[in-house]
């Protein structure tokens, strides 16, 4: 059988027996402690402990993952600049230049709304 089909058909199972074995065996405790209100004033939820979070903290984090990923793509640029000459810094500076129109795009539409904080 092919490999990629056998990981399609043991991964979904896989996880429903893990699933299934979490809620079963998993204790539920829940105290008053654990209830009760938030050192920020927030009050919990019923069955659910923790508060959502805002979409800016989802935006900046995938932000966060696109900019390591360059920092991480730079390395072996820099390190193999005499064997790539001009070719390889031409690709690297059109990799940074796409990389900034993406971000003044980004910021120009709002997706990321950094607001400036505001004094008390």
């Amino acid at each position: 059988m092919n490999t990629l089909l056998m990981l399609f058909i043991f991964i979904p199972i896989l996880i429903i027996v893990l699933l299934s074995l979490n809620f079963l065996l998993a204790p539920s405790n829940p105290d008053t402690e654990k209830l009760s209100l938030y050192e920020c004033g927030f009050t919990a939820v019923f069955g659910q402990t923790r508060s959502p979070f805002h979409i800016n903290f989802y935006a900046v984090g995938i932000l966060f993952l696109v900019f390591d990923l360059e920092i991480v793509l730079i390395l072996p640029i820099s390190v193999s600049l005499y064997q790539t000459g001009l070719y390889g810094f031409s690709v690297v500076i059109i990799f940074f230049i796409v990389l900034t129109i993406g971000f003044i795009l980004e910021i120009s539409s709002g997706a990321l709304k950094l607001n400036k904080p505001k004094n008390k």
